[in-house]
C-alpha cells in the first residue's frame, strides 16, 4: 500500500469528528436535559441510569454486527461509506423525534433508535484507517483520529450546550444534525474506496458469539455485585440501625452497598466476561485481564461523572436545568482542553516513566478530581468547579495515551485482535455499571437526605478511580 498524503490522514478521520459530536451532543447534553424535563425529580437519576443502560446494550450488539457486515460488502460505493451513508440517514430521523419527544417513553424509545442507527456508521467506521492507511502511517492517523474525538468536547460547550442553555433546544438539535450531514457527505465525497471483487468468507456468528459472552459477563457482574453489595450493605447498616434508628441504618446499607455493587461488578464482570469469550486461556494470562479490570475501573467511574454532572451541578449550585446544561458543557470544554494537552506529551512521559507509572497517576489524579468535585457540593464555587475538569482531563489524556499502548503489551501478537476486542468490556460496562447502578443509589440517599446521593456516588467514582490503581498490582511490571 502507497504512502498517502497528509491531506488524506485528515478526510479518512473526518467522521470521527461527526460521530463524536453526536454521540456527546446526544449523550451527555440532550439526554439528562430531555430525562430532567419529563420525570420527577426524585427519579431522574434511576431514568437516566436505565435509559443509559439500556442504550448501551443495543450499542454492544449492533457496532460489532455492522462492521462485520461492511467486512463482506462487495457494494461499487466501498465497504464502508454505505454504511456511514445509511447510519447518518437513520440518525436524522431519530435527531428529529429526539426534539419531537412528549414523555419519558417515547424519548426511551427514540434514544434507543438512535443507539442502533449510530452504530450503523460507528462500527464500519472503524475499518476506514486500516483500508486505506499504510502501516507506518497509521500512528498519525490515529493521533489525528485521537484529536477528532476531542475537539467535541472543546466546541460543544459554546455551541450546543450554550443553545440549550438558553432555551434552544431544537435549534441546538438541528445544528447537530446539520454538522452530522455536511460532515458525512465530506466523507462521503473526499475518501476514495476500492469496492471487493469477491465477498470474503468472515462468519459472523463467532464474533457475534464472542460479544454475547461479553454481555453475558457484564450482566453477571452486576448481578453479583447487587447481591455482594447488598449483603455488605446489609451488615455495615446494622450497627447503625441499632444505635441511630432505621432510617440511618438503611442509608448507610444503600451508601455502602451501593459502593461495594459497582466494584464487585466489574471485577466479576470482567472475569466472567473475558472466561467466555477466550476460555480457560484466561488462567495464564491474568495480567490482561486485570488491564481490562483497570480500564472498566477507570471509565466507569469518568464516564458516570459525566453522566450526571448536570444533575450534580443543579443541586449544587441550586441552578436550572438550562443554567446547569450550560456549566455541564463549560466543564468538559475545560476537561477537553486539558486532556488534549496531557495527551500529547503522555507517550514521552511514559518512555520516561513507564507506561504502568503514567496509567497509575492518570486514576490518582482522578481521585483529586472527584475530591474537588465532592467539595463543590458544601462550596458550590465555580473556580473549582473548573479546576476539577482540568484535573480530569489532565487524567483522562494520560488514561488514553498509556493505558492502550500498555494493553498491546500484555496480548498475544497473533491474537491480539481477539484479545484487545474485550476492551469493549470497559467500554459498554461502564456506563451499565456507573449509572445504571449509581442512579437509584443516588436517587433513593436524596429523598432521605438532599444531596446525600451525590455526595455517595461520586465518592463512590473516586474510590473506583483508586482501584483502578490498586487493579495495575495485577500487571506484570515486566509487561509494563
Amino acid at each position: 500500500m502507497k504512502r498517502i498524503p497528509w491531506y488524506n490522514l485528515i478526510t479518512v478521520n473526518l467522521f470521527w469528528l461527526a460521530l463524536n459530536i453526536r454521540n456527546n451532543a446526544v449523550g451527555t447534553i440532550f439526554m439528562p436535559y430531555l430525562v430532567d424535563r419529563f420525570v420527577q425529580p426524585d427519579i431522574r437519576n434511576t431514568a437516566l441510569g436505565a435509559m443509559r443502560t439500556a442504550g448501551l446494550i443495543i450499542a454492544m450488539l449492533v457496532q460489532p454486527a455492522m462492521g462485520l457486515l461492511s467486512d463482506r460488502s462487495t457494494s461499487r460505493f466501498g465497504r464502508r461509506r454505505p454504511f456511514i451513508f445509511v447510519g447518518v440517514l437513520f440518525d436524522l430521523i431519530f435527531l428529529a423525534g429526539i426534539a419531537l419527544a412528549f414523555n419519558y417513553w417515547s424519548l426511551l424509545v427514540v434514544m434507543l433508535l438512535i443507539q442502533f442507527s449510530a452504530n450503523i456508521s460507528h462500527g464500519p467506521l472503524q475499518g476506514l484507517i486500516p483500508d486505506l492507511v499504510p502501516e507506518e502511517q497509521r500512528g498519525v492517523a490515529s493521533a489525528v483520529k485521537a484529536i477528532m474525538e476531542l475537539i467535541p468536547l472543546i466546541v460543544l460547550g459554546f455551541t450546543i450546550a450554550r443553545l440549550v442553555s438558553v432555551g434552544q433546544f431544537e435549534l441546538a438539535v438541528l445544528a447537530t444534525g446539520v454538522t452530522l450531514l455536511v460532515l458525512m457527505l465530506l466523507t462521503m465525497m473526499l475518501v476514495k474506496e476500492t469496492p471487493l471483487r469477491e465477498k470474503p468468507e468472515v462468519p459472523l456468528a463467532p464474533t457475534m458469539l464472542r460479544v454475547l459472552g461479553m454481555l453475558a459477563g457484564i450482566v453477571g457482574g452486576a448481578v453479583a455485585g447487587l447481591l455482594i453489595g447488598g449483603a455488605v450493605g446489609l451488615l455495615t447498616g446494622l450497627l447503625p440501625w441499632l444505635i441511630a434508628g432505621k432510617s440511618i441504618g438503611m442509608n448507610v446499607a444503600v451508601a455502602v452497598g451501593g459502593v461495594v455493587a459497582m466494584a464487585v461488578a466489574v471485577v466479576v464482570g470482567v472475569w466472567a466476561g473475558t472466561w467466555v469469550t477466550i476460555g480457560s486461556e484466561v488462567r495464564r494470562r491474568p495480567t490482561f485481564t486485570w488491564w481490562v479490570v483497570n480500564r472498566l475501573m477507570y471509565f466507569a467511574a469518568i464516564t458516570s461523572i459525566q453522566s450526571f454532572a448536570p444533575y450534580f451541578l443543579m443541586y449544587s449550585f441550586g441552578v436550572d436545568r438550562e443554567t446547569a446544561t450550560g456549566m455541564t458543557g463549560t466543564l468538559i470544554m475545560f476537561v477537553g482542553i486539558f486532556t488534549l494537552l496531557s495527551a500529547l506529551p503522555g507517550g514521552w512521559l511514559a518512555d520516561r516513566f513507564g507506561l504502568k507509572r503514567m496509567v497509575a497517576l492518570s486514576g490518582a489524579l482522578g481521585v483529586v478530581a472527584t475530591l474537588v468535585l465532592l467539595w463543590t457540593i458544601w462550596t458550590p464555587n465555580m473556580a473549582l468547579l473548573y479546576v476539577a475538569g482540568a484535573i480530569l482531563g489532565l487524567s483522562a489524556g494520560l488514561f488514553t495515551t498509556t493505558n492502550w499502548a500498555l494493553g498491546t503489551r500484555l496480548v498475544p501478537s497473533a491474537e491480539a485482535g481477539r484479545y484487545l476486542g474485550i476492551s469493549n468490556l470497559a467500554g459498554a460496562g461502564a456506563g451499565m455499571i456507573g449509572a445504571g447502578i449509581g442512579g437509584p443509589v443516588a436517587d433513593t440517599l436524596n429523598a432521605a437526605f438532599p444531596g446525600l446521593g451525590y455526595f455517595v456516588i461520586f465518592a463512590g467514582y473516586g474510590i473506583l478511580f483508586l482501584l483502578s490503581v490498586v487493579s495495575l498490582k495485577g500487571v506484570a511490571d515486566e509487561a509494563a
